[in-house]
């Protein structure tokens, strides 16, 4: 798993952000979701590191990565700082531009750096999400029972806090099961792997605050874009589950392309096989989606 990869610690001011790098060419930044790790790109990574130099990071608060103080208002872990954070990591790496793909969690913070940098993201691709604030606006009691992150892990300290450390084994195993997704997807090893990153209780604690940041300054961030008419100006890639809540839910609405057109003027994409967890369970189709949008050729060595 991961063969070739380089492991690298990059430090960025007050943290440290662990990631994996292989390949050459245009730089491609891979951003997970929870409860996962870099891990999901286990797969997919080496597909197109054929292609690109791909980096495959653990965001702000989960895996390897550092957990930062927070504060009152959360802001350590909005969206916006955890995507101030990655452009300054990719910097460090050598990349003042680049594209970047984010599943769950990490396609929020990926849009974010498509908002807020827009010099620096040149492709962006959006894994199993609509907006943040879009989300919230349309929220009932299908997000609340089926996407019970969301709301419980948003509450208040230490209620959430202590839920994910009593129960990290429950909790992973609903979400790995319980999001259209086959159990059998995730390997014993990958599975412990998300189990263990929650139960450091700094990584928990960081985890629940990136929840509560996205209900309140994340949701506040996303309506001031749109009220002051902010665009993503990069062309954009919204990849879905075809079995999963995106390609119900909004169907009312012309689905999840109709939502991101709201935001951005060039979008395309399409549903992928699979469950919500549809990177790990279709890597195939879901590589070819993203080399097809990215557009890198294949190199004489692959």
């Amino acid at each position: 798993m991961f063969e070739h990869f380089q492991p690298i610690d990059v430090d960025i001011e007050d943290a440290g952000i662990f990631v994996r790098r292989a390949g050459a060419g245009p730089a491609v930044l891979l951003l997970h979701g929870f409860p996962q790790t870099h891990l999901m790109w286990r797969d997919i990574a080496p597909l197109l590191a054929d292609r690109f130099t791909v980096i495959c990071a653990d965001l702000r608060g989960y895996g390897r990565s550092a957990c930062p103080a927070s504060s009152a208002d959360h802001a350590p872990y909005a969206k916006r700082a955890m995507a101030s954070e990655m452009v300054a990591m990719m910097a460090r790496l050598g990349f003042t531009s680049f594209m970047v793909a984010g599943h769950d969690r990490g396609g929020r913070v990926a849009y974010r750096m498509a908002l807020d940098h827009p010099g620096r993201i040149e492709k962006l691709a959006v894994l199993d999400i609509v907006p943040t604030a879009d989300a919230w606006d349309r929220a009932d009691a299908r997000l609340a029972l089926g996407f019970w992150p969301w709301s419980l892990l948003a509450q208040p300290e230490p209620l959430p806090e202590k839920i994910l450390a009593g129960a990290a084994d429950a909790i992973v195993d609903n979400a790995l099961g319980g999001w259209g997704s086959s159990p059998d997807v995730f390997p014993a090893g990958i599975r412990q792997a998300y189990v263990e990153a929650l139960r450091d209780p700094a990584h928990l604690h960081a985890i629940c605050e990136e929840y509560r940041a996205a209900a309140t300054l994340d949701r506040d961030h996303d309506r001031a874009d749109k009220a002051a008419g902010r665009r993503i100006g990069c062309p954009v890639l919204a990849l879905w589950s075809g079995q999963g809540a995106l390609a119900q839910w909004y169907a009312g609405e012309g689905g999840p392309l109709a939502l991101w057109r709201n935001w951005a003027d060039d979008v395309r994409g399409r549903a992928i096989s699979g469950g919500h967890f549809f990177p790990e369970e279709a890597p195939a189709q879901t590589a070819g989606a993203l080399i097809d949008f990215f557009g890198g050729l294949k190199s004489d060595a692959g």
